[in-house]
């Protein structure tokens, strides 16, 4: 049986890098890292469409690596504490993520 941080590491690769919609994934838990934020918070800071922000916040919710502090418009989105006991995998699995995205943007 995988241990906890080995099931951490598959959700974030499937989540962040291996499917349509990990680098707004990746940057919406990057954004919040730094500072908890609503819905249209995250919308202005990423440029996205704030149903696009919805949708990826539901999906990251949805699988426990952000949870949410407070109700209704103000509601703040954080990282989880499963997802912060495994940050190091979130940044090793970015990392290679933003390298991708990089050179095929050359």
């Amino acid at each position: 049986m995988a241990s906890p941080s080995q099931s951490v590491k598959h959700l974030l690769q499937w989540l962040v890098a291996g499917t349509r919609g990990g680098e707004n994934r990746g940057r919406i838990i990057d954004a919040i890292r730094e500072e908890p934020m609503n819905t249209n918070q995250l919308r202005i800071e990423l440029d996205l469409d704030y149903r696009t922000v919805k949708h990826h916040l539901a999906v990251l919710e949805d699988n426990e690596l952000v949870t949410t502090v407070g109700e209704g418009y103000g509601k703040m989105y954080i990282v989880s504490p499963s997802l912060e006991e495994n940050i190091e995998l979130f940044d090793e699995i970015w990392d290679i993520q933003k390298n991708k995205m990089g050179e095929e943007k050359k």
